[in-house]
C-alpha cells in the first residue's frame, strides 16, 4: 500500500509583483504559482484548499471563530522505509505522519461479552425497607 506524507501551508493574503502583471487578481495568482512551484520542486503534489475555522482567543476571556484558508499537499514516502523520526527543527513546520486504521492493530475481532447467568431482580417500588431488609437490620449482620 502506498503512503504518503501531508504538508498544510497557509494560503497566500497578498499578491506578488511580477513584471507584466498588473491587477490584484494577477498578482494574488502569481504569488499562488511561485508557492505551488516552490512546494513542487521539493516533490510536494498539490491536492486542494480548503477554508477550515480556528478558535483564537480575544481579550482576556473572549474568543472568536476565524476562518483560514490552506492548501494541502502530499508526496509518497519509499514503501520499505518506515516513516522518519527525524526531530523537527526550529522554526520548521511539522509535518503529518500516517495514522493507524482500525484494521492494523488487530489480529481477531474481540470476544462478546458472557451471557448474564442470574435473573435480572425488579427494583423496590418504594423507598421503604422490605420487610426482610428490615428484619435482616434488627438481627444484625449474619456469620
Amino acid at each position: 500500500m502506498q503512503r504518503y506524507e501531508y504538508k498544510v501551508v497557509p494560503a497566500p493574503q497578498k499578491g506578488t509583483k511580477a513584471k507584466g502583471v498588473k491587477t490584484l487578481e494577477g498578482r494574488f495568482a502569481t504569488s499562488i504559482e511561485q508557492l505551488l512551484n516552490q512546494l513542487g520542486q521539493e516533490g510536494w503534489e498539490y491536492q486542494r484548499a480548503e477554508l477550515l475555522p480556528s478558535e483564537e482567543r480575544t481579550g482576556l476571556t473572549g474568543s472568536t471563530t476565524n476562518w483560514r484558508n490552506v492548501l494541502v499537499f502530499r508526496r509518497a514516502l519509499a514503501t520499505d522505509e518506515p516513516v522518519s523520526k527525524k526531530p523537527v527543527e526550529e522554526g520548521a513546520t511539522p509535518t503529518a505522519r500516517p495514522v493507524p486504521g482500525p484494521d492494523d492493530g488487530l489480529t481477531e475481532p474481540p470476544a462478546a461479552p458472557a451471557p448474564i447467568s442470574e435473573e435480572p431482580e425488579d427494583p423496590p417500588l418504594s423507598l421503604k425497607p422490605s420487610d426482610e431488609t428490615a428484619e435482616k437490620d434488627q438481627t444484625g449482620p449474619s456469620r
